[in-house]
This record gives structure tokens, C-alpha cells and sequence, in this order.
């Protein structure tokens, strides 16, 4: 029997690109594109950002330093959140919906910067039962530690629990585990998974 829906979110709950802030980086910079992504995302910086290995001030110097930004450290974290652009108002939908008979919870590859300055603000952050953070834990999905943390929140099995994210080797991941795994791709499928599971909607 399900008793919680995990929802993933970024292009779950919340739209993302990275671009937005990558040309705004290109532009403030006048670096080439592709330098402005290796700089970021080729040395590993971002990675361990979203393991918690390095602190936000520490990657914001790195990065300042690697393209010569003149910006201050809140300039920089408000471009780089930017990238959460827009929300997806039918998984917001559904969530108020799902709270009604399960416990809804967060599990995300994320970082302090996007969670400080977006995903905490986000309207219905305070109706999860449980948040799940790649930061805070120090695993960024897919490894089984980040969805163990999850569990022991709700202190639920495997299989009581939904995991949605639209990453197909991450839901697979927690298929793997014992969970419902469900990959996102649009709102008519999740909602015809979620069926199939019995879920109430």
C-alpha cells in the first residue's frame, strides 16, 4: 500500500535551464560559452557543490576567480538561482491534492545557493513531511544513500513510497531499491502511473 509520494524538483515541481545563468555568466565575463561550462561544471566545482562538499562562499570565489567576474557574492547567487525559472502549476496541483491521503515529501540533487534562494521560498515548501537534500546528506542522486535518508524520514519501506523525477536513471535507481519509481515526462503520464499504482487523486 502507498503511503508517500517523493517528488524530485527540478523539472518536477519547479523548471530549470542552466542557461539562463550560464549567459549571463558568458555575458558578465566575456568568456566563450563552452569555458564558461567547464569552469563550472568541468572541474567538478558544481558536483561537489551539490554533495556539500564545498561551501557556497568557496564556490563562489572559484568561479569568480575562474572568469574574472566582477560581481558581489548576492549578484552571483541570484544569477546563478535564476536557472528556476518557472513553476510547473500541475505538479503544484497535485501536490495540494496527494497531501489530502499520503505524505508528500522532497528529494532533490540540489544546492544551499537554489535551495536558500529558491526551493525554500517555493509556496508549498512547508506542506512536505520530509525534505530530502543532496547538500545536507552528502549523496547526490542516483546513490542509495540519498534515497535511504528519505525512507528513515518517513520511516517507511520501499515499497510504500512513489518516487517521481524526471531523470530515468534516478527513478530507476529507486526501483532498484524496492520503490515505485516513475519517470516524469509530462502530466498526463504521471498521472496515469500514479493510476496504476492505485494512487488517489
Amino acid at each position: 500500500m502507498i503511503k508517500a509520494i517523493i517528488f524530485d524538483y527540478g523539472n518536477v515541481i519547479h523548471k530549470w535551464d542552466n542557461d539562463i545563468f550560464l549567459k549571463e555568466f558568458v555575458k558578465l565575463s566575456g568568456k566563450d560559452y563552452n569555458y564558461v561550462v567547464d569552469i563550472i561544471f568541468g572541474q567538478g566545482l558544481h558536483d561537489k557543490l551539490e554533495a556539500g562538499e564545498i561551501l557556497n562562499i568557496t564556490f563562489f570565489k572559484k568561479i569568480k576567480d575562474g572568469l574574472n567576474l566582477k560581481i558581489t557574492q548576492d549578484e552571483f547567487f541570484k544569477l546563478f538561482s535564476s536557472k528556476l525559472f518557472k513553476k510547473v502549476e500541475t505538479t503544484i496541483s497535485l501536490i495540494k491534492k496527494l497531501k489530502k491521503n499520503y505524505k508528500v515529501t522532497l528529494l532533490s540533487n540540489t544546492n544551499k545557493i537554489d535551495f536558500d534562494n529558491v526551493i525554500k521560498r517555493f509556496e508549498l515548501f512547508p506542506l512536505f513531511d520530509a525534505v530530502t537534500l543532496s547538500f545536507e546528506v552528502g549523496h547526490r542522486k542516483p546513490d542509495k544513500e540519498i534515497f535511504f535518508d528519505a525512507l528513515k524520514k518517513l520511516n517507511l519501506k520501499p515499497n510504500e513510497c512513489v518516487f517521481i523525477d524526471d531523470i530515468k536513471e534516478y527513478s530507476d535507481a529507486a526501483s532498484k531499491l524496492g520503490m515505485h519509481g516513475i519517470h516524469y515526462t509530462s502530466h498526463e503520464n504521471l498521472i496515469k502511473e500514479l493510476k496504476k499504482l492505485n494512487v488517489k487523486i
